[in-house]
């Protein structure tokens, strides 16, 4: 199962990394420790709304922005079939699902265990999410 918590986070590293800048300069604009952040960018903690509103301003994003790519991605990943339910063989590998916006391939590493990679066409750039 993809956790909301690993989709956010990874969509706020990666629109961090794309603007070149380091976990410490977007935690001192946000207000936010710098350990917290990186929690938060890796999955392991849940931000609250006004943390990640504030998150979100210091990256120069509207909230909805973030929201809506997340969005986006769980809800390619919803439409996969199999995507959110253990599977019989460790390596199978899912189709791409695409909506030209965002690409979305789901490798199925154990039954416990998925890989969901999207890739947003506008950029290229892959995001990674682990359940």
């Amino acid at each position: 199962m993809v956790l909301l918590r690993r989709v956010i986070g990874d969509a706020l590293r990666a629109r961090r990394q794309g603007q070149h800048r380091t976990l410490r300069e977007v935690s001192t604009a946000a207000n936010v420790s710098l350990g917290y952040l990186s929690e938060i960018e890796r999955g392991q903690k849940e931000a609250s709304s006004e943390l990640l509103a504030a998150i979100c301003d210091a990256l120069g994003a509207r909230l909805s922005e973030l929201l809506g790519e997340v969005s986006s991605t769980l809800s390619l990943a919803e439409n996969m079939e199999g995507v959110l339910v253990p599977v019989e063989t460790a390596e199978s590998a899912r189709p791409m699902a695409t909506d030209g916006k965002v690409s979305v391939a789901v490798r199925q590493d154990s039954p416990l265990k998925a890989t969901l990679r999207a890739t947003r066409n506008k950029s290229q750039r892959d995001v990674v999410y682990a359940a």
